[in-house]
């Protein structure tokens, strides 16, 4: 019989593009017609078919055991409908896992979107209602050839809860 994992709680700040800078970049709206800048999206998709699509997710509590990183591409993510949501990040590192003390938690405003940085590891979105729709852009193959995924109640004996 297995015994349930410790639980790591995560305090969730609101996320700013100062204490968001390590994980990505957060994008918030700018008058058409601004030019191209570093405050746009920098994003990496040339290494295969880049899909944009929109997925249904359904709300499943705001607690993990695994978080994931993609080493391919970077990758975008929003909500529709202006609904805020929860994310749990930690760096890109050469590590095959993240840091336990590394993995921070942040309420990403529905004003806005992410661009995570190539590497970062991250697990949800996470949210309240019962289903929000996301717009998500990364390679066509994202999810069968660059998941590196790591299960942190193997790895540190816990499960992270996002409060």
């Amino acid at each position: 019989m297995s015994q349930s994992p410790f639980v790591h709680q995560l305090s969730a700040q609101e996320a700013s593009k100062q204490n968001f800078q390590a994980y990505g970049q957060l994008i918030k709206p700018v008058d058409d017609g601004k030019l191209y800048d570093t405050e746009d999206a920098q994003l990496i998709l040339n290494r295969g078919i880049p899909r944009f699509y929109i997925m249904r997710l359904t709300a499943n509590g705001r607690q993990f055991k695994r978080i994931t990183r993609h080493l391919q591409c970077t990758q975008c993510l929003g909500a529709l409908g202006g609904k805020s949501w929860w994310i749990a990040v930690a760096p890109p590192a050469e590590s095959p896992h993240p840091r336990l003390e590394d993995i921070q938690a942040f309420k990403i405003p529905g004003d806005c979107f992410i661009k995570l940085h190539l590497g970062t590891w991250h697990a949800g979105p996470y949210f309240e209602t019962e289903y929000i729709d996301f717009y998500n852009l990364e390679l066509s193959d994202t999810n069968i050839t660059d998941r590196d995924t790591c299960n942190l109640q193997s790895i540190y004996g816990v499960a992270c809860e996002i409060l």
